[in-house]
């Protein structure tokens, strides 16, 4: 998992009073999370389960403050823009567009013509588990972009537009650490569980091959 930080760009517009209004009140606030996600793979090579591990362990992408390869990666990068309304002498938020893109890569193996079925049973059993693996990151990252716009668009009104946009920059900053500390956990659990995962898993697997 690879997660990239980037702030809340800053638009700031004033909005004119009709002279038929008693009251100047901000507009309605405007909220989007937009989740964009690519899929990419990398080539392995191998025609048994020891040289399959090997092409992994020595062509798998690197994640972020790690030197060792691994099966599969998310790349994660935030994005996205705040609006603000200035209405009398207040500052407002009054639309927040938080963008997550994903980027998902995937081994593919090249020697599967030929193999013989238990090492495709257990190359499939094991792929299906890394596309699960990253899904999963996925959507920890979309969970928290999603609490990004609902924090930045639930801030109080502020004298400036100025200090309104350092809260939502804080906001940003703080939701960020939280994503980052939450899919760290998530593959500290996953590698704890992996052993007992997989063979769970080609047991389930070699007894539906063998109905």
């Amino acid at each position: 998992m690879v997660a990239t930080r980037m702030p809340l760009a800053s638009q700031k517009f004033s909005i004119s009073c009709a002279l038929l209004l008693a009251l100047c009140l901000p507009e309605i606030a405007r909220a989007e999370v937009v989740a964009r996600k690519s899929i990419s793979y990398f080539d392995i090579k191998g025609r048994t389960a020891d040289e399959i591990d090997a092409s992994l362990n020595q062509r798998g992408p690197l994640a972020m403050g790690s030197s060792s390869h691994h099966p599969g990666a998310t790349k994660i990068r935030f994005g996205g823009n705040a609006t603000y309304s200035e209405a009398k002498g207040r500052c407002y938020i009054s639309g927040v567009k938080v963008t997550v893109d994903t980027e998902i890569i995937l081994p593919r193996w090249r020697d599967r013509r030929g193999a013989n079925k238990q090492l495709s049973m257990i190359w499939d059993t094991l792929t299906a588990d890394i596309r699960r693996h990253e899904d999963r990151h996925v959507e920890i990252a979309r969970q928290h972009a999603r609490q990004m716009e609902q924090q930045i668009l639930a801030l109080p009104p502020a004298t400036d537009c100025d200090t309104l946009q350092e809260r939502a920059n804080e906001v940003t900053a703080r939701e960020t650490d939280r994503h980052d500390a939450d899919q760290a956990r998530f593959d500290r659990v996953e590698a704890i569980n992996f052993q007992s995962r997989m063979r769970r898993l080609l047991y389930y697997r070699s007894r539906q091959n063998s109905q």
